[in-house]
C-alpha cells in the first residue's frame, strides 16, 4: 500500500499497489503492520456500507462526539464519488479547514480520517457503493454534523449540492460547531 499524507495532520490517501496479470489483478485493501507504521488505527470496530442511486447527491458531513470519537477508513467500491473530511479537532492549527479526494471503483483508494474529523461525500455517478471501517461503535447520542454547504468551509463541490437528508439540512454551520477533543 501507499501511503501519502494529506495537508491536515493524520489524514492520508492510502493506495493500493496491485500485483496483475493477464487474469486481472490482486491488491491488499488493509494491513494492520503497515496502518501501525504510520500511527494509524489498526483496530476496527464496525463496517458499513452505503448505496446512494443518483449522482450529485450529497451526504455529510458527520462526525461522532466522545465518547464515541472515532477514525473512518473510506472506500468507493462502485462509481465515484468527491470525498470530503474536514479537521473539527480542539487546537487543531488547521480546525475548520478541508481536503477531498476522488474515490472511485476504477482508482480503488482510499482516505483514513483520523479522531475529530467530519466526512461527507458527492456522488460523481449513479449507483455508488461506499464502504467505510470505523474503530469505534455509532452511537446516535454522539452524532453530529457540519451544514456541508456553509460558506465558512467554502467546499468547491463538483456540482450543486442535492438529494440531501433532512438531518443533513438541519446540520449547524461551522461557527456553531463546538471542536472534538479526540
Amino acid at each position: 500500500m501507499i501511503f501519502t499524507e494529506l495537508p491536515l495532520k493524520g489524514a492520508f490517501r492510502v493506495d493500493p499497489e496491485r500485483i496483475g496479470d493477464e487474469r486481472g489483478h490482486f491488491a491488499r485493501m488493509f494491513c494492520a503492520d503497515e496502518f501501525a507504521a504510520h500511527g494509524l488505527c489498526t483496530s476496527w470496530f464496525q463496517t458499513n456500507r452505503s448505496f446512494t442511486k443518483k449522482a450529485g447527491t450529497t451526504r455529510g458531513l458527520h462526525f461522532q462526539r466522545p465518547p464515541a470519537v472515532e477514525a473512518k477508513l473510506i472506500r468507493c467500491s462502485r462509481g465515484a464519488v468527491f470525498d470530503v473530511i474536514v479537521d473539527l479537532r480542539a487546537g487543531s492549527p488547521k480546525f475548520g479547514q478541508w481536503t477531498a479526494l476522488e474515490l472511485s471503483e476504477a482508482n480503488a483508494t482510499a482516505v483514513y480520517a483520523p479522531q475529530g474529523f467530519a466526512h461527507g461525500f458527492q456522488t460523481l455517478t449513479d449507483s455508488v457503493e461506499m464502504s467505510y471501517m470505523h474503530s469505534a461503535r455509532y452511537s446516535p447520542d454522539h452524532e453530529g454534523g457540519v451544514l456541508l454547504d456553509d460558506p465558512e468551509l467554502g467546499i468547491s463541490w463538483p456540482m450543486k449540492p442535492s438529494n440531501q437528508s433532512a438531518r443533513d439540512l438541519a446540520f449547524p454551520p461551522l461557527s456553531s460547531v463546538e471542536p472534538i477533543k479526540p
